[in-house]
């Protein structure tokens, strides 16, 4: 065998294009069409994810838990954000590339790898959850009020500070300050 080379393999075969694929994360979310690059490897990614052994729902939320103890972030807040953004779900992956439990995208994760001080892979569930946690403690230590904490995890802390809170973002903070009552 050489590169190049054809090779003839008995059996039957099936014409699949990528038109005939089902994505396993769609393109849009919440009125917005995210960039094809980001798409597929939020497909990439979910693939990944469903291809490995995950923990229930159950031991994502004792591990999201177990953390912000050991960080010294609010468990009831860090399970709040957890359930608000996939129920526990390990193997979410939003359009944006947002994986995991906490919804963390690749950009977010290297920040949170500097925070840290080691590297942190999003597909795995404990660095997920040290990922989000250490998101959710930066903000909490440096806003006035944990509306604004809660609001820079789902809008960017730049952004809540120079342009306010969206209308979309004050629900966020209302439904995850409404979960927090019940993991409190």
């Amino acid at each position: 065998i050489y590169p190049g080379q054809k090779l003839k393999v008995g059996g039957t075969t099936t014409d699949v294009t990528s038109s005939t694929i089902q994505p396993l994360v769609p393109s849009t979310f919440l009125h917005y069409t995210y960039p094809k690059g980001v798409v597929a490897d939020a497909n990439r990614n979910k693939a990944l994810l469903l291809s490995t052994p995950q923990p229930s729902q159950a031991q994502m939320k004792q591990i999201i838990r177990d953390t912000a103890v050991s960080m010294g972030v609010d468990p009831a807040l860090a399970l709040a954000f957890a359930y608000q953004e996939s129920g526990f779900q390990q193997t979410a992956v939003s359009p944006a590339n947002a994986i995991g439990a906490m919804q963390v995208i690749p950009s977010s994760g290297e920040w949170a790898s500097q925070l840290v001080g080691r590297k942190l892979n999003l597909l795995d569930p404990y660095d997920d959850a040290t990922a989000g946690v250490a998101i959710i403690r930066s903000p909490v230590r440096t806003s006035d009020t944990l509306d604004i904490a809660i609001a820079s995890y789902y809008q960017g802390q730049y952004s809540v500070t120079t342009q306010g809170m969206y209308s979309d973002t004050k629900a966020y903070v209302k439904s995850v300050k409404a979960h927090m009552k019940n993991f409190g």
